[in-house]
Formats: structure tokens, sequence, C-alpha cells
């Protein structure tokens, strides 16, 4: 969140200084600066950058929004697995009950790893929970079937935990940003020059410049949405763990 503030605040001074320079410096600008002519070539320039920083503020967007609905989705999913993998080894038989326990202390694992906003407010994940899952997959592989039914089941958990593995390793490498430094770098500079171009054709009066502020203010608060969306388990806008939550306390009962 401390970030995205920090970037969203640049933005905010980068832009809002350029309309503010150009809006009050270009009375020291050469009257052939400010020439009809002058203007429309200003307007054309202004127009493609505008285009083209359009494109990109919305592919970002689309782009972050696209990866919080991943993880937010994968979350559920992670939780439904669980649920059903518990379930399964319930019906093995008795001889899974300690399976179940480390299966329980997998998802503390997992939940360590994807909140840490809240990290330094919890007690310290027990050691012995960063290795459960392997223990449970060398369990599960240990089993010995007695009984026509538990082949199946056997075979049944180790599908799901594979599922479960995949998804928690998706989860806990996809937590850093994915967009591109440059892109945001250029993406700046464009709206830089952009409002300089407003503050440049802009007469000076009160009106315009509330509305700059008030088109710097959105600009810098789409900037914040998309880097906030970018990384879903940190910030404001954070996916819900509760699905979870939910299946931690649904295991073992």
């Amino acid at each position: 969140m401390e970030s995205s503030i920090v970037i969203s605040g640049i933005v905010f001074v980068c832009v809002f200084g350029a309309a503010l320079i150009t809006l009050f410096g270009k009375r020291w600008l050469p009257e052939d600066h400010l020439s009809k002519e002058s203007k429309q070539i200003v307007k054309l320039a202004m127009g493609l950058i505008g285009t083209l920083a359009a494109l990109v503020l919305g592919l970002l967007i689309a782009s972050a929004k696209g990866t919080s609905d991943t993880q937010s989705s994968a979350i559920k999913a992670l939780a439904g697995k669980i649920i059903h993998l518990d379930g399964v080894l319930q019906r093995y038989g008795p001889e899974t009950k300690e399976l179940r326990e480390k299966l329980k202390l997998g998802i503390v694992d997992t939940l360590d790893r994807i909140t840490p906003d809240d990290r330094d407010k919890r007690p310290p994940v027990p050691a012995e929970a960063r290795s459960a899952m392997d223990h449970v997959f060398d369990g599960i592989t240990g089993l010995s079937p007695q009984y026509e039914k538990q082949p199946p089941l056997k075979a049944r958990a180790l599908d799901l935990l594979a599922d479960i593995e995949q998804t928690r390793i998706r989860l806990i490498a996809n937590q850093d940003s994915s967009i591109p430094t440059p892109f945001l770098i250029i993406l700046i500079c464009w709206l830089t020059i952009l409002f300089a171009g407003y503050g440049l054709l802009a007469p000076r009066n009160s009106t315009v410049l509330v509305f700059l502020i008030v088109c710097t203010l959105s600009v810098s608060a789409a900037i914040f949405l998309m880097l906030e969306l970018d990384t879903p388990f940190s910030g404001v806008l954070q996916v819900s763990r509760a699905p979870l939550h939910e299946a931690l306390e649904a295991l073992g009962k």
C-alpha cells in the first residue's frame, strides 16, 4: 500500500507541477510560440500522446484486474480442493488422521505466505508447517490399501494434492507486481507532457485550476487503483482470504 501511495503521489506532483509550470510560465514565451498555428500543432501532439496514454493505462488496469481476479479464483479453488481432500482422507480410514492434521498446518503456512501485511501482527508459524505439505504427500504415497474402496481413494487424494500444490505455488509466486517499471515510467512521462500541454493552452483562472486539480487527482487515483489491483495480497484492495480460513475451520470435522 505504501508504495502505491508514494507512486500515486509522485504522479500527482509531476503531472500537476507540469500543468502549473506551463500555465503560469507561458507569459515569458515569445509571442509567435503562442500563435494559432503553434497551438494547433500542440493540440495535435496532445491528441496523439493522450491516445497512447489512455491505451496503455487501460491495458495496465485491465491486466491488473485480471491478476486480482485470477488470484481470487485460485484461492476459492484451493479452498474447495482442500476440503475435498480432507473428505477423501476421512473416507479412506482412521490411519489418515495425522495426515489431515498436517494438511491443516500446510494451510496455515499458505496463509502466512500470502498475507505479508499482517505477518508482524500474528504469532510465528510453527516450523513444521513449512514442510507440512511434503509430509502429506509422503504420507499419502506410503499408504497401503487393505480394502477394495481404498485404492481409488488414494489415487484421488494424490490427484487433489497435486492440484493443491500447483495452486499454492502459483499463489505464493505471483505476489510481486507484474507491471513492468519502464511501462510505468513512460506512462507518467506521457501524462506529464499531456498536462503540460493543457496548461499551455488554458487561460489562467480559478476554474481552470480547479479542473486541472480534479483531472490530476483522477489520473493519480487510476494509477493507485492499477497498482493496488496488481498486488492483490497487500494494500487496500486485497483479495479475500476468507475461503481459506473457512476451509481451515472445516478441516478435521
